[in-house]
This record gives C-alpha cells, structure tokens and sequence, in this order.
C-alpha cells in the first residue's frame, strides 16, 4: 500500500490533518482506484499484475460455481466494508474478492455506502504488507464475523510461523467456529481447496499458486 497524495480541496486538506472518522473516508476518498481507511489515514491499495491475475482467476471459479449452482451469492471486487480494529477503531477494508449474500447485496442497489453486513467470504491475495492479511485483517474478518477467510500467499512471503520452514507458497482457508473464532487449515501443491461456502469447488491450490 502507498498513502494518497493530499488533494487540493481545502476542507479535504483540513481533515487529513487529522484521523478520518469511517464517515469522512466514505465522503472524501478519492474514486480513481481502490483505498482503504487504515488507523485513520486513506491508503491506495496498489497490485502487480501478477497479483491482479490470480484474483481474476478465483473471481472467475467463484462466478461459475455461483451460476452452475444458482447459489444465492454475488461475487464482487472493490467493495468496501466497515470493520473494527481491537482498540474499537473504525477500519475501511475492501478485500480483493467478495462473495455477498445476494439479498443483501440488492437490498439497496442505488446505494454508495460501505457493506455493514458481514461477508460470506472475502480473499486476500498477499503482497509485500504480509502482516495485513495475515494479522491486521484476520482479526477484523473475524470479530466482524466474515464467515469464511481465504489468504492466498503466492509469494511465500509470510514468516516461517505462519508458512514454515522452508516456505512453500500456500492458500490459507478460515473458517468461523461456533465460538465466532477462525480455525485455519493450510492448502498447498495439489491438495484440494476445501471451502464451506463452496462445497462442491474443483479447485486445487497450485491451479491457484501457479497462475
């Protein structure tokens, strides 16, 4: 992520002088790519086309699966969402991929605002800020109650606490207990990915890996 240049709209410029409210980021952030409110501040989220390749490829399975099986989900991109960090401040995420209730999604179609509902599944796919997908955002998905988590690690560039040793490139699935916590199960070289969400998925990790 790199932060936003300060535009040149004065009363924009007074308020980044300060930590944003979810409000003001809702009503300021600029429309020409995708941002995120992080501790106050509006960061651009940017991607290499490698990473911008592999969300098209789950985007496309998760669509077809979608229609082959008439669920009643949508599969989004650039969907904000309101979380909420540990210490009670108000986060704007937009996760590379976003599967939505289909109700809820068109309940108010003609609507700007950030998706206060939770997902029914959000993916990450990691970039050189690892730690956010990995602690920052799990715990965020978590209490904000996003029934099921994928991190999508093709770079392998997580520590060796979370990839082990050595490092191999990894698709992590959290899955929501009934005590609202993530339990994570690893997905590497031609293990098959096993989702709740999509239970009849043909999809194996390295099909993901090595795209």
């Amino acid at each position: 992520m790199i932060a936003i240049a300060t535009p040149k709209n004065e009363q924009v410029e007074t308020e980044l002088k300060t930590k944003l409210t979810f409000e003001q980021f809702l009503r300021i952030y600029p429309t020409d790519g995708r941002y995120e409110l992080v501790d106050g501040e509006i960061v651009k989220v940017a991607n290499t086309r490698h990473h911008e390749d592999i969300v098209a490829f789950i985007y496309k399975k998760f669509d077809r699966e979608i229609d082959r099986l008439d669920l009643n989900f949508v599969v989004r991109q650039n969907v904000s969402i309101k979380t909420t960090r540990n210490n009670g401040m108000l986060q704007g995420r937009v996760p590379d991929i976003s599967i939505i209730n289909r109700d809820i999604w068109r309940f108010n179609l003609s609507d700007y605002s950030a998706l206060l509902e939770p997902l029914q599944l959000a993916v990450e796919v990691t970039s050189t800020n690892w730690e956010d997908d990995y602690i920052d955002k799990f715990e965020e998905y978590e209490r904000m109650g996003i029934l099921e988590y994928w991190i999508v690690d093709y770079l392998a560039i997580a520590s060796r606490n979370f990839l082990g040793n050595p490092k191999v490139q990894t698709v992590f699935v959290n899955l929501l207990d009934e005590n609202g916590k993530y339990q994570t199960t690893k997905f590497a070289g031609d293990d098959k990915i096993i989702s709740q969400t999509f239970p009849e998925l043909d999809l194996t990790a390295a099909q993901i890996l090595n795209i």
